[in-house]
């Protein structure tokens, strides 16, 4: 049948259907805007164009308080939804149609009833809902705040009632701000720290007005930075900032507390990225000084991707302890951390000279101050995760392994889903009988 054919038979049964319609006084517009059917559906349907539309990754990343006030539309569309069968929409019968016709039209009505399902699901969400205020609300409290290097800061604050593991994120809500915007973090200290702390990057609106709340934003940067050549300023101590009040909700589960379930975990970060990865690695530091080390988990490898040396600064202490952990492991024959850090900014060549000259001989890296030595470029993660296999299937890599067994590498990742793309598929493609490549991707 041709297009036109169809065009043709399409446009008839519209008509006919049309003027049965309007000859019979059943016109589905009078359904569609005068029953609570059709203006609950109507009004649902505009909500969903809204909330799917916002939700778009690139909407979120780049407005996501657009996103959060969108989504909390949500509320108006379970209300139309519980509504949406009210008012006679549903009968037994097509006549009467119309409401005018009395008792004759209403008499057909076969109820609603679909709030004997609905009462259940909107009853736990409300408890659950009511729940996370009333955890909100506890008391909390900061006690630090830290500039870090390209606008990054870090706070550090007290909340007896919270209790965590590594890995796992929260939300903040500061009313200074905005009482209505909650926004998810990663928890970068570890259980076994005397604080609770998160590093938040000033990028949007809300972290900028953050920032400046807090004493260490875009307006008071350039007086920070005149007594800090390195950009790290500890504000509420040495600055007497007073600090606003903070509501936090959490903590709530992320891929990362697996890491344990592994014999191999692989955790790769980029920029800011490094967060989750920071609480892990501390955790793994007590454990490992503590009397109950891990006991599946044998090695992990840590790459940092950076694209300027500053970023360095953000966890350097940390790094220098695991690494000095790691070079006693070493020396006593089991060796459990390996880090890497790669840098992808572009140097001149006078740049460049300079750092080799400097490099030459050093126990330390110029950059890092760390003994590990800093690679330029991107990670070709494809022939690492080879040189790994590798490794594990002659037993030189790790070992003592039962050659019988198969071996779980865990990668995590937290960082741009571009490189996710290409680490997963790296890892697909790396997967044997004998060794096992699972990917998880962190996202905040």
């Amino acid at each position: 049948m041709s297009s036109k054919r169809i065009v043709r038979k399409t446009s008839k049964v519209y008509l006919l259907t049309e003027f049965t319609a309007s000859s019979t006084l059943k016109n589905p517009k009078f359904i569609h805007y005068t029953q609570a059917g059709g203006i609950t559906g109507h009004i649902m349907l505009l909500i969903m164009l809204l909330m799917y539309t916002t939700a778009h990754a690139r909407i979120r990343q780049q407005a996501f308080e657009t996103f959060w006030y969108t989504h909390h539309l949500f509320i108006p569309f379970m209300l139309g939804l519980y509504t949406h069968a009210t008012g006679c929409f549903v009968r037994d019968t097509k006549d009467p149609f119309s409401p005018l016709a009395g008792d004759e039209f209403w008499t057909h009505c076969l109820g609603y009833e679909g709030w004997r399902w609905e009462l259940w699901g909107g009853g736990i969400y409300l408890i659950e809902r009511l729940y996370r205020e009333v955890r909100a609300a506890r008391s909390t409290k900061i006690t630090k705040v830290v500039r870090h290097p390209y606008d990054a800061m870090e706070i550090q604050f007290s909340k007896p009632s919270m209790k965590y593991k590594a890995g796992q994120w929260l939300f903040i809500q500061v009313p200074d701000i905005s009482r209505a915007q909650w926004h998810p973090f990663t928890i970068t200290s570890c259980p076994f720290d005397p604080y609770i702390s998160i590093h938040i990057r000033q990028v949007g609106d809300w972290t900028k007005a953050l920032g400046n709340r807090l004493g260490c934003g875009p307006d008071q940067a350039k007086d920070i930075d005149g007594l800090d050549p390195l950009g790290m300023y500890e504000i509420a101590v040495q600055n007497g900032q007073t600090m606003p009040k903070i509501r936090i909700d959490g903590p709530y589960g992320a891929p990362a507390e697996d890491v344990f379930d592994n014999e191999v975990a692989i955790l790769i970060g980029t920029g800011i990225g490094v967060t989750p990865w920071a609480s892990i690695l501390k955790n793994i530091w007590h454990l490992r000084a503590g009397p109950n080390p891990p006991t599946r988990l044998r090695r992990v490898e840590f790459i940092w991707i950076c694209r300027d040396t500053s970023s360095f600064e953000w966890f350097h202490a940390l790094l220098s302890s695991l690494e000095a952990q790691s070079a006693a492991d070493s020396r006593s024959g089991q060796e459990f951390l390996r880090i890497h850090t790669y840098l992808t900014q572009r140097f001149d060549q006078d740049t460049a000279a300079n750092i080799m000259l400097n490099s030459v001989g050093q126990q330390i890296d110029p950059l890092t101050e760390l003994r590990t030595g800093t690679k330029f470029g991107r990670p070709d993660f494809r022939a690492f995760f080879t040189a790994l296999r590798s490794g594990l299937v002659d037993q030189t890599y790790m070992p003592g392994l039962d050659a019988s067994l198969r071996t779980d590498v865990g990668v995590y990742f937290c960082g741009p889903n571009v490189a996710a793309k290409d680490i997963r598929k790296a890892a697909k493609e790396c997967t044997t009988r004998d060794v096992r490549f699972r990917f998880w991707k962190e996202h905040f």
